[in-house]
């Protein structure tokens, strides 16, 4: 069993696919602006408190989004939309 974590550029990605600036991320999962815009700042494993990646990954796999682990798939470390049914 891999242990998942949550990267800043998957992050990144996951937006970008969905569309949504830093803000949209904000407002839908409840984490502030800042708090978004300063994460996003650095590169690597997503930092700070636990349940604040847990309301972006949360937020971002409510809208069709599914992280890729290394080890778990043959494409790798990514994200990709599973469905057209965004926001």
């Amino acid at each position: 069993m891999s242990i998942e974590i949550l990267s800043i550029r998957q992050i990144k990605a996951a937006r970008a696919l969905l569309d949504w600036s830093q803000m949209d991320l904000a407002k839908q999962s409840g984490v502030s602006y800042p708090t978004i815009a300063r994460l996003e700042t650095k590169d690597g494993p997503v930092g700070g408190r636990k349940d604040t990646a847990d309301a972006i990954r949360a937020t971002l796999e409510s809208q069709g989004i599914q992280f890729l682990v290394e080890g778990d798939t043959a494409n790798g470390v990514g994200v990709v939309l599973s469905n057209a049914e965004s926001d």
